[in-house]
């Protein structure tokens, strides 16, 4: 880990407002969200109402998991982040530096799989780079960026959030990380937890778009004034991702602990490897702000969509503080900003478990 990354990855949240915000170039008018902590895409004015989204993130390549599974994580997390708009991306950009000793067939079988998920979610591959790179051994195969158009005064932003809005979480914590750990490291899941454990842990890994969430939340409830904001959970999970749209919103919050939605295969799959299922990698759900009031009306709307969703707690006042009920008692969330999922992985993979 260098010396301005944390153990996610990422780079440290004071590097980030330090060097990268100072420094974003030239400062345009009509860049309306532009690089902010806690939201996951830029918007920019395009005129007569019309707005132009855009998010990037790595790629992946993961030997591990396999090149049909890389795929599906290099297209849906791009898509996910994208989700929070309330629309649909619409096109990609993808520069690949592969590993020199990918064969012509597994680049063939990769794109393929890039290429089937990109056109089953309406998403038109616009151009890129494609190389090999002497030396390339790490597991980001490079970089993605998607783009959408769509009515600017309809645009969502994880930053809207307001006292007193109810947040909800869909689906379930843990989803990508722990169907990965499963699917890295199947003899110790099986031995430890089960052949059930983990077969279970491995059939989550294609639940994590969240694309589904925000489409059916868009169509039930009125942007801004009724679904106020929207985070997807990535890097921290799903309290990560709340104390980020916190953050972003200048809001506190109060969540219920016993109310957060986990699966008992997750729940097992992370106890394995020493984990608290809340602060990892959660992709496939989302966030959502919601006005009081519509709660209810956007669960049985999701519900009617087979999509699983919770109200964990509420939006509070800034000097509140992030707020957190456990065992009847409430107390200050500490989140240091850090995924404990990485350091899981690689103590696991030295360790030698299969």
């Amino acid at each position: 880990m260098s010396a301005f990354e944390d153990n996610s990855g990422k780079i440290a949240v004071d590097t980030f407002k330090d060097v990268l915000l100072p420094q974003s170039g030239a400062l345009r008018e009509e860049v309306v969200v532009g690089p902010r902590f806690g939201v996951d895409t830029a918007v920019i004015n395009l005129g007569h109402n019309l707005g132009m989204v855009v998010s990037s993130d790595p790629l992946s390549l993961i030997p591990s998991i396999g090149l049909k599974e890389s795929a599906w994580l290099s297209v849906h997390l791009l898509a996910n982040d994208m989700a929070t708009t309330g629309f649909a991306p619409q096109y990609a950009q993808f520069v690949l530096n592969l590993p020199t000793s990918l064969s012509l067939d597994a680049f063939k079988e990769y794109w393929g799989y890039i290429h089937r998920f990109c056109h089953e979610i309406g998403v038109s591959i616009t151009g890129g780079h494609t190389g090999q790179i002497e030396g390339q051994n790490s597991t980001v195969s490079g970089g993605g960026t998607m783009f959408l158009t769509a009515p600017l005064d309809e645009i969502l932003t994880s930053n809207r959030a307001e006292p007193g809005d109810i947040l909800i979480v869909t689906k379930e914590t843990a989803l990508v990380s722990t169907s990965i750990l499963a699917m890295s490291f199947p003899e110790t899941v099986k031995n430890k937890l089960g052949e059930e454990v983990w077969e279970s842990g491995c059939e989550n890994f294609y639940r994590t778009s969240a694309l589904p969430d925000a489409l059916a939340a868009k169509e039930i409830l009125r942007s801004h004034t009724e679904l106020k904001a929207m985070h997807d959970v990535t890097e921290g999970g799903v309290l990560g991702a709340i104390c980020e749209m916190a953050h972003a919103s200048g809001c506190g919050f109060r969540l219920h602990n016993d109310a957060l939605p986990v699966g008992e295969v997750q729940r097992q799959i992370a106890g394995l490897f020493g984990i608290d299922h809340r602060f990892i990698i959660g992709a496939g759900s989302m966030v959502m702000a919601v006005k009081a009031g519509k709660e209810q009306e956007l669960l049985r709307h999701l519900a009617s969509k087979a999509i699983k969703a919770t109200v964990v707690g509420e939006m509070t006042l800034k000097e509140d503080g992030f707020r957190i009920v456990e065992n009847d008692v409430e107390k200050p969330l500490l989140f240091d900003g850090k995924d404990p999922y990485w350091e899981a992985f690689f103590n696991a993979y030295k360790a030698g478990w299969k």
